[in-house]
């Protein structure tokens, strides 16, 4: 374990160039005084790694310092090939550098780990959109991908929902989400998302930008997802359930939703549950969400969502019974 530990933090200070020993602690899952021991330990066993002190400071290998790792375990080997996603290295124009360098990977292995990864592309396939939707193919998603890379402004005519809009963005980062590309991207001075497809007309520009040295996009997307979810679903609904109702809530509900209801252990005489449920904004948006529930379900409160509800089961029967009549 404390081997495999000493490579990680040599491959981490490698790849980073310079780290703090909590950094290390956290990547390794350890604490702060197992990561002074190994340092202490590696710069015994002759490896250059050298502390700078202050604010600003942290470990890092003595410059020109390379680690050559010839040794991969079975299960690194098999990552590295899951890492390997078709569809989105197609779509950013990466295939042709993927099967490249898979190829290069695959004759570096050592012969016994090479069925292992090969196995691995053989039985794992990744199908990014949901089902009964199709993969976005954005038509300026190659020139968004180049100027995130270089670090160049481009010029966006975009279609949001409100109105077509022109803007200068510096491209941060691409997310592949559910099928859709999203672009975050900076304008003046703030962060905001955009959906690929709807950029109608996209120039990459020579002006370079400075890269918020904070940013991280993983965290900014889960933030930013998270708070839609918010504002998408800030109302809470009274709903009764029968048993099948609880398990047609759970299979329907958005993961957002199905985190944050709660549904009452107790059961009445029928059978049937009191769940809370977040709902949308208006009782229009929460009445269709919860009309996919059909007979099973019944909202108690608020009354003018439970008003919404009937009135449109009302307009809906009475249009059924007409076409009956026809």
């Amino acid at each position: 374990m404390r081997a495999s530990r000493m490579l990680s933090i040599l491959t981490t200070l490698q790849a980073k160039g310079q780290v703090t020993a909590p950094e290390l602690a956290e990547a390794c899952e350890v604490s702060v005084r197992t990561i002074y021991r190994d340092i202490d330990a590696l710069a015994a066993s002759g490896v250059p790694v050298y502390a700078d002190r202050g604010a600003e400071g942290g470990y890092r290998l003595l410059d020109g310092y390379r680690v050559r790792l010839n040794g991969l375990s079975q299960s690194e080997a098999g990552a590295l090939f899951l890492a390997g996603l078709p569809g989105p290295a197609a779509a950013l124009g990466l295939d042709a550098a993927m099967i490249a360098a898979q190829n290069k990977l695959m004759a570096a292995l050592p012969a016994n780990l090479r069925e292992d990864a090969g196995r691995m592309q053989e039985r794992f396939h990744l199908d990014a959109p949901g089902w009964f939707g199709e993969t976005e193919e954005p038509k300026h998603l190659r020139v968004i991908a180049g100027a995130a890379l270089r670090g160049t402004l481009i010029r966006i005519r975009y279609q949001s929902w409100r109105a077509e809009k022109q803007r200068h963005v510096a491209p941060l980062g691409l997310v592949l989400k559910g099928g859709s590309w999203y672009l975050a991207g900076q304008v003046d001075g703030s962060v905001r998302t955009y959906r690929v497809a709807r950029v109608l007309d996209c120039t990459a520009l020579d002006d370079r930008f400075d890269r918020p040295a904070d940013f991280d996009l993983a965290a900014y997307w889960r933030d930013a997802t998270l708070r839609l979810e918010t504002e998408m679903h800030p109302n809470v609904a009274v709903v009764r359930l029968s048993p099948f109702g609880v398990k047609l809530l759970d299979a329907l509900s958005q993961p957002y939703v199905r985190a944050r209801m709660q549904i009452e252990e107790a059961a009445d005489a029928d059978g049937w549950r009191i769940a809370r449920v977040p709902t949308g904004k208006t009782s229009w948006h929460a009445a269709s969400e919860l009309l996919r529930l059909g007979a099973e379900a019944e909202v108690l409160e608020p009354a003018d969502l439970r008003e919404k509800m009937a009135e449109m089961a009302q307009a809906m029967a009475a249009r059924y019974r007409a076409a009956r009549k026809a």
